[in-house]
């Protein structure tokens, strides 16, 4: 008889503690390509990266251009045009790299652009699904766009329109 009520109360604290976990997903992707916001911004980082790269494109060229023709006027040059050439091309190369390094670096103006369009997007995505999770007592959320260790997923626990519209926007 004791070791009956031994297991029965094993049991029953087992059942108390082992309550079941709810969890759900969202396709973040889905969410912010349904934000209007996020799709303008987006496209302002495009412009302003396609303009960078233009201008940095442009200086690479000159740098190509120059040592061409340094390379085609060689035998015609003394060696302290050489060198003064030579410096020239160097100088020019390394600016390139700069503002190669200016625009798209890691604290470069892309970064910086980025941060002040797409971070207040990505926050009010959170906050949204905070809000969801707590109003309807999800113990995790996985995002299925980016993570690479959800395998699958059933639609029915899929919460993206509900966060669009906990955000304010439909599909």
């Amino acid at each position: 008889m004791k070791k009956i009520t031994v297991a029965i109360f094993a049991i029953l604290l087992t059942a108390a503690t082992a309550s079941a976990q709810k969890f759900a997903f969202i396709d973040s992707e889905y969410i912010l390509k349904n934000i209007p916001a996020y799709e303008s911004a987006q496209d302002q980082l495009d412009q302003a990266s396609t303009k960078w790269q233009q201008e940095v494109e442009t200086m690479m060229n000159e740098v190509k251009t120059m040592y061409q023709n340094y390379q085609n006027e060689l035998v015609f040059l003394s060696e302290e045009m050489k060198v003064k050439r030579e410096n020239e091309i160097i100088e020019r190369e390394k600016e390139g790299q700069e503002l190669k390094r200016k625009y798209f670096g890691p604290e470069g103006e892309l970064f910086k652009k980025r941060e002040s369009l797409i971070k207040p997007i990505q926050d009010e995505l959170y906050n949204a699904v905070k809000e969801v999770a707590d109003e309807r007592g999800y113990d995790a959320i996985f995002d299925k766009s980016s993570s690479n260790n959800l395998i699958y997923s059933n639609s029915k626990n899929d919460i993206s329109d509900i966060v669009l519209d906990k955000l304010g926007y439909s599909k």
